[in-house]
């Protein structure tokens, strides 16, 4: 990165890294998701289940845009500061859950993990273009943590009712 960036390519930078938090000396991954719990327990608070669901589908689609020209920025494929797409699985992971404390701390708990570990078909959606590769994995891994937290709920109801 060399030289002053023009308003987009800053405002690209800007959301990519969640206002700073990828810029984290340690973990930005796990930085980059704290960051995003506020916004999805708000989100899961004040928006209706659709409502929820379209900022999912709108977070991604500016995740994408905004991990793209980062990465073009950085001058590199998967910059580790770009931390938008933990934001994006980590909402993926609440979609049509109940936000609570419960939810927020698996699903954290259960996106990181399934983030770092990037079950099939994650690894290959890491190979698409761009900012679709930066983000779809994380997608990926949001989908299975939705898949295990769905899981849970339902073994809890059956096991403790």
């Amino acid at each position: 990165m060399t030289g002053r960036l023009r308003p987009l390519e800053a405002c690209a930078l800007a959301i990519a890294t969640l206002f700073g938090a990828g810029r984290s000396p340690v973990a930005p991954g796990t930085a980059g998701t704290l960051a995003a719990v506020p916004l999805v327990y708000l989100a899961g608070r004040l928006l209706p289940e659709w409502g929820f669901a379209a900022a999912t589908v709108a977070l991604a689609l500016v995740g994408v845009w905004a991990a793209d020209r980062a990465a073009r920025v950085l001058a590199r494929k998967d910059p580790g500061a770009v931390v938008i797409d933990e934001a994006a699985g980590f909402f993926v992971t609440l979609l049509f859950l109940p936000v609570g404390a419960f939810t927020l701390g698996a699903g954290f708990l259960l996106f990181r993990a399934l983030d770092i570990l990037k079950p099939p078909p994650a690894r290959r959606a890491e190979r698409l273009r761009g900012g679709w590769g930066i983000v779809a994995d994380d997608l990926v891994a949001g989908f299975y943590a939705n898949l295990a937290l769905r899981l849970a709920q339902a073994a809890y109801a059956r096991f403790a009712a």
